[in-house]
């Protein structure tokens, strides 16, 4: 909750307290899916860890699952904590239907 306070006081923000849980919601499944994402890259390239070789071929690696680089594989790996989040923050809100 401190890292969602340091963007103004979302406490009142005149949100109602389906939205705030909504939130938090997907905060953590952003967080979830960035942990995802590093433990991914670490465990995917042909040297494994978080060193720059570790990266590079983690990266390559995944990009290479669509035919593309290690570009690829870093927008991937960007974009794929953005849907976790999203997919939990809309997951709440729909399970929560008033």
């Amino acid at each position: 909750m401190a890292l969602i306070s340091q963007f103004g006081d979302w406490r009142s923000s005149g949100m109602t307290d389906k939205d705030k849980k909504a939130a938090i919601a997907g905060a953590a499944g952003t967080a979830a899916g960035a942990a995802g994402s590093v433990g991914t890259v670490a465990a995917a390239g042909t040297a494994t860890g978080l060193g720059a070789t570790g990266i590079t071929s983690g990266l390559a690696a995944i990009g290479g699952v669509v035919g593309g680089g290690m570009a690829t594989g870093l927008a991937i790996t960007v974009a794929a904590p953005l849907v976790v989040g999203g997919a939990a923050y809309g997951l709440y809100r729909w399970l929560k239907k008033d």
